[in-house]
């Protein structure tokens, strides 16, 4: 099944550490990825990714097939693969997020989920808007250079 997740969407987290999936998304998700989701951490930003288990079924083989003597590719393995937890999807559309995993997310009662196309980004809801406010305030003039591949691209 092909997935496209966009958008954002302000959750709640339970206290038990529930976060209920908006009902957009939900049906797609039960049907084509038969309750079956990854959860495990971005490397680069302290949020969590959200992935359907086929999707993440395709990462984790590139993954697996990385050099195990390149460190990078190793620290990569380690982290992704390392905090990969299966979640379902429940009888009232909620996923239960790992207590290790709401740690290195520092995630609180509210939360964004940001759809990213074939993922979704878990987000601690003031750690995203400050995050947002810094990328809407960066300018292109301090280095950052559009990709070649987005040049041609008409908004």
């Amino acid at each position: 099944m092909d997935y496209m997740f966009r958008g954002i969407s302000p959750i709640q987290l339970d206290d038990k550490g529930r976060l209920m999936l908006p009902k957009r998304y939900r049906d797609r998700l039960v049907e084509g990825a038969n309750n079956q989701l990854i959860c495990t951490i971005e490397t680069e930003a302290r949020c969590l990714l959200l992935y359907p288990l086929s999707e993440w079924e395709m990462i984790e083989q590139k993954l697996e097939q990385l050099p195990s003597f390149n460190r990078a590719a190793r620290r990569i393995q380690r982290l992704l693969i390392g905090h990969a937890t299966e979640v379902e999807i429940d009888g009232q559309g909620r996923i239960l997020i790992a207590q290790s995993l709401r740690d290195y997310a520092s995630l609180e009662k509210g939360v964004i989920l940001v759809g990213q196309g074939k993922k979704f980004e878990i987000w601690d809801e003031n750690q995203w808007n400050q995050l947002r406010m810094s990328l809407l305030e960066e300018s292109l003039d301090t280095g950052n250079e559009v990709p070649i591949d987005l040049t041609s691209l008409s908004l």
